[in-house]
């Protein structure tokens, strides 16, 4: 009694030394997954980045030179590019982003040939959205008219928006293909290809927009053969590649299996992204209402314009944790799924106050990048604090979306985006704007306060996730297929077993007693 009396006093006094050590080992744990978790994400996050600033400079070089053709020129080309990307690009790119979900967990799951499939499945109805939108844009012109734009500017814009139509089908076979390799942790390709796209289309570019006589549409033209030469270079990768091989399948009827999936994530999911962009495209249409409509239009499009280019580095963040969670998802991990998603964020917040902090201290000289008049520098320089805030808000919001479609949430994240953006974001804009007559500050704050429930919206549903449930979802939505599949099989062969049985009976192979 006396000893065991001993051994717990002595047990006791170690106790705080023993929690301590526990303690200790346990932080190590926890630091080294980090840094584990976060070299992964930034191995996928890296080239991703490169890849979206690469592919947004296409348009970005072919606007410039399009615009050394004089106002007329430049002024079409704008309104032709950003009425594509709302009618058409920010289209395929949101229903695309279903396959981080559905090709991601897939992998996951080690069930390649479904991951091929549904990329060929996903080619397949996006080139049919594609040819739906084509029509919209032959159009172009005309809608631009009925809008009240003025006819000169509506037909240049008509004539570029026809040329970018080569450039609708190319998205749809590149969205499905990058979603492809970037499940797959395969980014590299998507570096390499991309920034070899870029360097061919400049000095493509310039000989068709200067030395063809095609003059602004040859801007468009060039756009479109540099987007089909990078998903030519991809094909060919995914085609010859060794690292493809497990997912590479032939082409079968197959892909038709998962087409009513892909859309039930896909509709969603451009819903989520759709309104997201377009929220943004409203509040420079408002700008147009104010008192100085010259001069608040160009502070907002430079204020749109940075924090788009900016968005590059927290959308490289969201492609990896969407990967890396829709992965560990369907692998049945949904401990690493919450570490991928925590350790993304502490990773989004260290990156987005370095960039704002960045941008915040370059503000008085901000505007010279983008305007000579001392009245546009001015004006951005006091916005800048907001553009820093923007900057800080969207990037969260961004790598939140990303675990979203990670998990398979995009039906939750639309509904996010439609309450916070429309219910609260644009009227918000609008009444700071145009009633309380705040011009392009009251605008912006607006859509940032709608930016910011967003965000707040996204991190309640992210911190109250149950990683264990969505892990089991994850391989239930996976393996119902192939369970419907082999139970189609079974009654298929338990029919052919009947009728044989029965063909044997009428021809008399089988008495009664052997049937006993």
């Amino acid at each position: 009694m006396e000893e065991e009396t001993k051994e717990s006093i002595e047990e006791s006094l170690l106790l705080p030394e023993k929690r301590s050590k526990e303690g200790r080992e346990g932080i190590a744990r926890t630091w080294w997954e980090f840094t584990q978790e976060a070299k992964r994400l930034a191995y996928i996050a890296g080239p991703m980045v490169v890849t979206t600033i690469a592919l947004y400079l296409l348009l970005v070089i072919s606007n410039m030179m399009v615009g050394h053709l004089g106002e007329l020129a430049l002024s079409s080309a704008a309104i032709a590019i950003s009425l594509c990307n709302v009618t058409g690009i920010s289209l395929l790119n949101g229903m695309a982003s279903a396959l981080e979900t559905l090709c991601g967990q897939a992998y996951g799951a080690q069930q390649y040939r479904k991951v091929g499939n549904q990329v060929y499945g996903a080619m397949f109805s996006l080139i049919l959205v594609a040819l739906i939108v084509s029509l919209v844009w032959i159009n172009m012109e005309r809608l631009l008219i009925l809008i009240g734009q003025d006819p000169t500017i509506a037909h240049e814009a008509g004539k570029f928006t026809l040329w970018l139509i080569p450039t609708l089908f190319a998205y749809a076979i590149f969205q499905p293909l990058s979603r492809y390799l970037q499940v797959q942790s395969l980014t590299i390709p998507m570096l390499v290809s991309s920034c070899v796209t870029l360097l061919l289309h400049m000095p493509l570019c310039w000989f068709l927009v200067f030395k063809s006589g095609l003059r602004n549409v040859g801007g468009a033209l060039a756009v479109s053969i540099s987007n089909w030469l990078n998903v030519i270079f991809l094909l060919l990768y995914f085609k010859n590649s060794s690292a493809c091989a497990k997912t590479r399948v032939p082409i079968s009827m197959e892909l038709f299996q998962g087409i009513g999936e892909f859309f039930r994530f896909a509709i969603p999911s451009s819903i989520m992204i759709c309104l997201q962009w377009w929220s943004y495209e409203i509040v420079i249409l408002l700008s147009g209402l104010l008192s100085n409509p010259q001069l608040e239009t160009s502070v907002l499009s430079v204020c749109l314009t940075t924090i788009s280019t900016l968005y590059a580095i927290p959308y490289g963040l969201s492609a990896a944790v969407s990967t890396r969670v829709s992965n560990e998802l369907g692998a049945g991990r949904p401990q690493a799924a919450r570490i991928a998603a925590h350790s993304v964020m502490i990773l989004a917040v260290i990156e987005l106050f370095v960039v704002s902090g960045t941008l915040f201290a370059t503000r008085q000289i901000l505007g010279y990048s983008y305007s000579n008049e001392k009245e546009v520098v001015d004006y951005v320089s006091n916005m800048a604090p907001l553009v820093c805030l923007s900057v800080i808000v969207d990037g969260l919001q961004g790598v939140l979306s990303g675990v979203a479609r990670g998990c398979g949430w995009q039906h939750i994240g639309a509904y996010v985006n439609l309450s916070a953006l429309y219910l609260c974001g644009v009227p918000v804009a609008a009444i700071m704007g145009l009633w309380l007559q705040l011009n392009a500050r009251g605008l912006w704050l607006g859509i940032q306060a709608g930016a910011i429930l967003q965000t707040v919206l996204l991190s309640l549903v992210t911190s109250c996730t149950n990683w264990e449930k969505q892990a089991s979802q994850a391989r239930e939505r996976i393996f119902e297929e192939r369970t419907s599949v082999e139970n189609t099989l079974a009654l298929c062969v338990t029919k052919a077993s009947v009728w044989n049985l029965r063909f044997d009976v009428h021809h008399g192979l089988f008495d009664d007693e052997t049937m006993i």
